[in-house]
């Protein structure tokens, strides 16, 4: 899977990088098809708590594509957040393919 890191009006440092491939790289246990990751890192307004957006795009097959967009006081907090609003997703999609 090619997961793409993009930071909004700042640069995000190493280890926060490899802690979210980390985190998405993991969702490929839940569906073997994904394509590719998206995440967007944004800060809301600097002066306020819970102020770190992170969005989750994935591309999978069929030209479909699952969104999840999380608020939280961190990044890894957001991040785990949008990963496991991605994982039902995913779910949701299995049973979907599946028939039932």
């Amino acid at each position: 899977m090619n997961i793409q890191v993009n930071a909004v009006h700042f640069t995000a440092d190493k280890k926060l990088v490899d802690f979210l491939n980390k985190k998405v790289s993991k969702l490929d246990t839940f569906f073997e098809g994904i394509l590719s990751a998206e995440i967007i890192l944004k800060v809301d307004k600097p002066e306020a708590a819970n102020n770190k957006i992170v969005e989750l795009k994935l591309s999978i097959p069929s030209n479909d594509s699952l969104f999840a967009k999380k608020q939280a006081d961190t990044f890894e907090e957001a991040c785990d957040l949008a990963v496991e609003a991605i994982r039902r997703q995913l779910g949701k999609f299995k049973e979907k393919l599946q028939g039932k």
